[in-house]
């Protein structure tokens, strides 16, 4: 946990930015979600097909796989969008403009 002001300037003007931030996070993380959670729901279709053994439903498991593989690179896209939104807001802040982001660690008691 980071100590010290919240949006890294102290004059306020960083609010608006920081909740930017925030909502960008916050929409690429249930993004994240939703493809996982439909990720499940294939891999149980994939399972139950695969259990069948009907021909039909086998192929159908081609398809699927293949749209549980894109389903994991979009994953996987989105991830390396955070991480690198999270670099960038790191070294555009005040803490990290050597190029470095420094974290105040509060201690326990």
């Amino acid at each position: 946990m980071m100590e010290g002001n919240v949006n890294g300037n102290g004059n306020g003007n960083g609010t608006k930015v920081d909740n930017q931030i925030l909502q960008t996070y916050h929409k690429s993380f249930v993004q994240v979600q939703s493809i996982l959670d439909q990720n499940r729901l294939l891999i149980n279709e994939i399972n139950q097909n695969q259990d069948s053994r009907i021909p039909d439903n086998l192929s159908r498991n081609v398809e699927l796989i293949k749209e549980l593989n894109n389903n994991v690179w979009r994953v996987f896209d989105l991830y390396a969008d955070i991480s690198s939104s999270f670099i960038n807001s790191m070294d555009a802040s005040p803490e990290g403009s050597n190029g470095k982001a420094t974290q105040k660690r509060i201690r326990p008691h």
